[in-house]
């Protein structure tokens, strides 16, 4: 039986754990006691999280990574929250390789080191990796092509992972949600000259349920890919 399962405790690793849908995703699994190893660069943010163990790790340097999270002996699920999206905000011809290089290492390169790290306990535990992608459908963008590129990067990463791990019953989940109502966004949606209405939102509350959900899954069937959009409002 798997560990997520009914009414069993299981034990997650969070990655972006400060960040608005990752905090959110550990106050649930917390508030339904899981145990969360919470991940993220500032160890004082991470200790606003409540009762979690903190691991102060930056995915920008996926060679450091190694040094920072000491393989666990046992792992349930691993939630890949981490992401940046701002600083890619630039035209091709004006975005230079430190961007690129940011942009793909905390989205990809960082995912990819740290579950090769803690693979063979997921494995163990016949566990779950689930990444937290763009939204639905996103793809090509004008002055958005380093975080589109990296997306798309974490899409096929997340497929070969599926495909490679079947035997050793690993399971692997994409979820696309839609906007969520976090500051990031906010800042990213000023940036574009967008407008920002948290009431046309998904809560990070919500999505962060929804994510338990599919964590929980029982033992002869899981969610592979899921689009996550916001309840239609009236205008």
């Amino acid at each position: 039986m798997r560990a997520l399962s009914g009414e069993l405790v299981g034990e997650v690793m969070v990655t972006g754990a400060t960040g608005g849908i990752g905090r959110a995703i550990v106050s649930v699994l917390v508030a339904a006691g899981h145990k969360v190893i919470a991940v993220g660069r500032d160890l004082d943010r991470l200790g606003s999280l409540g009762d979690v163990q903190a691991i102060a790790a930056d995915l920008a340097a996926p060679g450091q990574l190694a040094a920072a999270i000491e393989p666990p002996g046992r792992l349930d699920a691993l939630v890949h929250c981490a992401g940046v999206s701002l600083a890619a905000a630039a035209l091709v011809g004006e975005s230079d390789p430190p961007v690129w290089q940011e942009t793909m290492s905390i989205n990809v390169m960082g995912a990819a080191e740290l579950t090769r790290l803690v693979l063979p306990a997921l494995r163990r535990s016949r566990g779950h990796v689930l990444f937290v992608n763009a939204a639905p459908g996103a793809g090509a963008s004008a002055r958005w092509s380093a975080f589109a590129a990296s997306k798309a990067a974490l899409r096929e990463l997340a497929d070969s992972l599926r495909l490679e791990e079947a035997a050793n019953e690993v399971r692997v989940t994409t979820v696309y949600p839609g906007g969520t109502a976090t500051e990031h966004l906010r800042q990213v949606r000023e940036a574009f000259g967008r407008e920002y209405d948290p009431q046309q939102l998904i809560r990070p509350e919500s999505l962060a349920a929804i994510v338990t959900w599919v964590l929980a899954a029982p033992a002869d069937a899981y969610v592979a890919e899921l689009s996550v959009l916001a309840r239609p409002r009236d205008s």
